[in-house]
């Protein structure tokens, strides 16, 4: 039995997160350079998208590139960015092809303007697409993140919008990039790392993780369904006993 058959469609995760690590790693294995890597990272991503779709996913986020990111060869970075626009404009119709609506969170002003410009296009192109959300986290730090929430809250004190005792968790996350999107129940991170990267560290406070040695490139739909169902196999208490739950 193929792990799609073993998934349990009345317990789906609403939002999987992913952290797509091993590119580089990959493409050196393969006696290439790193950025053939992502270039073929993006295959992945195509069959992850359509694997969501077809067992009924409605978000998906993948950390596509952090603020460290930022820090990387030059020429890397330059090669990433080309990659993101050849991708989004390619990939546009396949999107609404399958109902895909295109999101973005981080900070996307400081990302390049050819950038900027085609990804607006491609969220406004797939905006009333509804089978599922794919967020693209881009230049994206979960801590830059929780402190630019913190500044508008704190603003918003300043001039008497609201007390202090309106603040709560709802006011919060209400202030964070991913506003009316659910928190991710399930986190995969690829290529054996086993840590979080600043990644989505407000909402995943209680994201089952799972860890798998596959790398990026290599990783399919297969792998996702396999994931899905380690993920029904774990007991989600929320602080709670066994007892409790039944």
């Amino acid at each position: 039995m193929d792990f799609k058959e073993q998934i349990d469609y009345s317990r789906l995760p609403k939002h999987i997160a992913v952290i797509m690590d091993g590119n580089g790693r990959w493409a050196k294995g393969q006696g290439k350079v790193r950025v053939f890597g992502h270039e073929q990272g993006v295959l992945s991503v195509k069959d992850i998208v359509e694997g969501c779709v077809e067992v009924g996913i409605e978000y998906l986020t993948l950390y596509a590139f952090s603020t460290e990111n930022w820090n990387r060869p030059k020429e890397e970075v330059d090669a990433l960015m080309q990659i993101l626009i050849s991708t989004i404009n390619r990939e546009t119709e396949t999107l609404n092809k399958n109902n895909v609506k295109l999101n973005a969170i981080g900070n996307i002003a400081s990302l390049p303007q050819e950038c900027i410009d085609d990804l607006k296009e491609a969220m406004a192109k797939t905006a009333h697409n509804e089978k599922c959300t794919l967020t693209l986290a881009l230049s994206y730090s979960a801590k830059w993140e929780i402190l630019e929430a913190a500044k508008k809250i704190a603003a918003a004190v300043k001039d008497n919008s609201i007390t202090l005792d309106d603040i709560d968790e709802d006011l919060f996350s209400s202030k964070l990039t991913t506003v009316n999107i659910p928190d991710p129940e399930l986190m995969i991170r690829t290529s054996g790392e086993h840590r979080i990267s600043n990644y989505l560290l407000w909402q995943m406070a209680y994201t089952e993780f799972y860890f798998t040695d596959v790398l990026w490139p290599d990783f399919r739909r297969e792998d996702l369904f396999e994931a899905i169902v380690d993920y029904q196999k774990r007991e989600r208490r929320f602080g709670k006993i066994s007892e409790q739950l039944n």
